[in-house]
């Protein structure tokens, strides 16, 4: 017997909103959160644009100071969106609470992990010597502390699963919380990403290797799906959802956002770093989703796609929605968000499924910022510059990874 799994709760950190509210309405208005990178020196390194979460304080998520000095930022991160996703969906894991700690999980990954911690203690140890390096170093900068730290801080002692797939990290941690649930292993989960990347090893590494933009205009560096882009901008933060089974979530009379119904995961088995040029195994994963959450041609479908804005994505990517869609691919709505939170990494895929989901439930699709000139390979609806009112009854989104790691989840408008 299989289980329908419902999103109640979200919650983010992101460089266009530290809530959902703000988020929401500043992605809807295509409002640009990618600056300058004011967190270090960027003189020497060729990239000088980042999405930088702004106007952070870890004391509005309940998160102690104490707490707060001995963790990566990546962890904090996370903690902060789960509390906001947790809080939204109203569970409480106790004795006397509404879901048993024993079917309450977390599936939350990070593509890097400690990334910032281990350029610190890596000074310390090459400067100062070994006795300095920080006792705590280890369980800071493992990629599956923010899932046990949350697991901790929320009682939740069922099926904890970091998932570490790059940039489709979240994506998978996402889609495989969806398949426990739906299985019967929890009841529910808070899923999702977190990313602090923006260290200059991080900038130097990811540029040399001719992944990022070099535009030193910070409102046009991102550009999904424009002739002029020129690689990625990277961003940090954290996106999570709690997933739940739905006869647990009416029975406690919670509010459902969403409803999800279908997952994708398939591998390029081609490159490390570039996509599979003819977007076959990208299209494998999308119509595995599309498949399972029972996808017509008479559901109006919004995409929330990957558009990272590097030469070779955008193309495949393109490639991948026509071979799973055929012909609908050509009257589905698209959009990357990436235009202006930037490229979030092991996140990216947990913020653009609750840009899904608000979709489904507001029925407005989010604009791709900054797309001017449309690049005549990537000729579907791409929605540029201007959010558009549609009445959508289903949303997929979709993530790659370097190590050709594609996933997609598929969500459906819920209605009571």
């Amino acid at each position: 017997m299989t289980r329908r799994v419902v999103v109640t709760g979200t919650g983010i950190i992101s460089p266009v909103g530290n809530d959902v509210k703000t988020y929401w309405k500043n992605i809807v208005e295509g409002v640009c959160g990618i600056e300058l990178i004011t967190s270090f020196p960027t003189d020497d390194l060729p990239a000088k644009v980042a999405g930088e979460v702004k106007d952070f304080n870890p004391a509005d998520y309940e998160i102690e100071p104490g707490f707060a000095r001995k963790q990566d930022m990546f962890t904090i991160y996370a903690v902060a969106a789960a509390w906001q996703a947790v809080k939204e969906s109203g569970l409480v894991s106790a004795e006397d609470g509404n879901i048993a700690p024993e079917r309450f999980g977390v599936y939350v990954g990070s593509g890097i992990g400690g990334f910032k911690t281990i350029e610190k203690e890596t000074l310390k140890m090459a400067n100062e010597g070994p006795r300095w390096v920080s006792p705590l170093f280890i369980p800071t900068i493992i990629s599956n502390i923010a899932a046990g730290n949350i697991a901790i801080r929320n009682n939740a002692c069922g099926p904890c699963m970091p998932v570490v797939t790059a940039c489709a990290t979240s994506t998978h941690a996402i889609g495989e919380a969806f398949r426990a649930i739906k299985h019967g292993y929890a009841d529910a989960i808070i899923a999702g990403g977190s990313e602090a990347p923006l260290i200059p090893l991080a900038v130097a590494g990811f540029a040399n290797a001719k992944a990022l933009s070099r535009s030193e205009n910070p409102k046009y560096s991102s550009l999904p799906f424009n002739k002029n882009r020129g690689g990625f901008v990277m961003g940090e933060g954290a996106a999570m959802l709690v997933l739940e089974e739905y006869e647990h979530a009416v029975a406690r009379g919670a509010e459902i956002i969403a409803e999800v119904c279908g997952y994708g995961n398939t591998c390029d088995a081609y490159h490390v770093t570039a996509p599979r040029p003819d977007g076959k195994t990208q299209a494998a994963a999308i119509r595995q989703a599309l498949d399972e959450a029972g996808y017509t041609s008479d559901d109006v479908l919004y995409i929330n796609a990957h558009g990272t804005g590097t030469a070779l994505n955008d193309v495949c990517e393109t490639m991948a929605f026509k071979l799973a869609l055929g012909e609908d691919a050509y009257k589905a709505h698209i959009s990357s968000t990436k235009g202006t939170t930037g490229h979030m990494l092991g996140a990216a895929g947990g913020v653009e499924a609750i840009a899904a989901v608000l979709a489904l439930k507001n029925g407005i699709v989010p604009p791709t910022a900054n797309l001017d000139e449309i690049d005549p390979e990537c000729d579907l609806n791409y929605t540029p510059n201007v959010a558009v009112k549609a009445d959508l009854t289903m949303a997929i989104s979709d993530s790659l990874g370097f190590g050709g790691h594609n996933g997609c989840i598929a969500f459906r408008k819920y209605i009571n």
